[in-house]
């Protein structure tokens, strides 16, 4: 890793930024709790699909030419910040028989996989960071190659969190079964929390 400055420190930012909640470990949780561990694995494939696909473009220089087209990179954020909504919105309107039932919808994990996709890459805040994140890491004489091995990094440490993430959330909404408000409650506040990162998003956007 000798081509990576203070590996350490760039180790501990990642894991940071893992840390804070955002739009992509909510349509996580939401998933496990309602789904499942394999509803929740494949909105963690969804998550890190989207992770990746910025960073490539991130690397390959694609943010800088979002940037000399203001009005592409404007409408990217104004969908982004209106599908985060209408998804938050959803579930706080969300009512069915099956719920009246104490189950929830057999919802497939191709389905939360698209939806957590979808969070992921409407959100463009993402791959300005790592525009941002990865040039503070490199040596001046760094080769192409250390810049993948940052991504690699990345995608392993956000995998093992966010699987710890699906494995909590199983255990926690197994117990949460015995009371029968309980994944109403945590699916309505999934999606204020949705809403209001798009909210938070829109105001963001210049």
């Amino acid at each position: 890793m000798s081509d990576i400055h203070n590996y350490t420190s760039f180790v501990a930012a990642i894991l940071v930024f893992q840390l804070i909640p955002g739009a992509g470990t909510i349509a996580i949780l939401n998933a496990t709790a309602r789904n499942g561990r394999a509803a929740g694995m494949a909105a963690v494939a969804g998550t890190l699909s989207g992770d990746i696909l910025f960073m490539v473009a991130a690397v390959a220089g694609v943010a800088a030419s979002m940037k000399a087209n203001p009005l592409l990179f404007q409408a990217l954020q104004w969908f982004g910040a209106a599908y985060l909504c209408w998804m938050g919105l959803n579930l706080v309107r969300a009512r069915s028989d099956a719920e009246s039932q104490g189950e929830e919808p057999g919802l497939s994990p191709w389905l939360r996989f698209r939806q957590a996709l979808m969070v992921s890459v409407t959100n463009p805040k993402v791959m300005l960071f790592f525009v941002s994140f990865f040039p503070l890491f490199l040596k001046p004489d760094a080769s192409s190659v250390t810049l993948w091995v940052m991504m690699l990094h990345v995608t392993a440490i956000s995998l093992a969190y966010q699987a710890a993430l699906v494995l909590v959330g199983e255990r926690v909404a197994v117990r949460l079964k015995a009371i029968p408000s309980a994944r109403k409650i945590a699916t309505r506040l999934a999606g204020i929390a949705l809403f209001g990162f798009g909210i938070r998003l829109a105001a963001d956007i210049k």
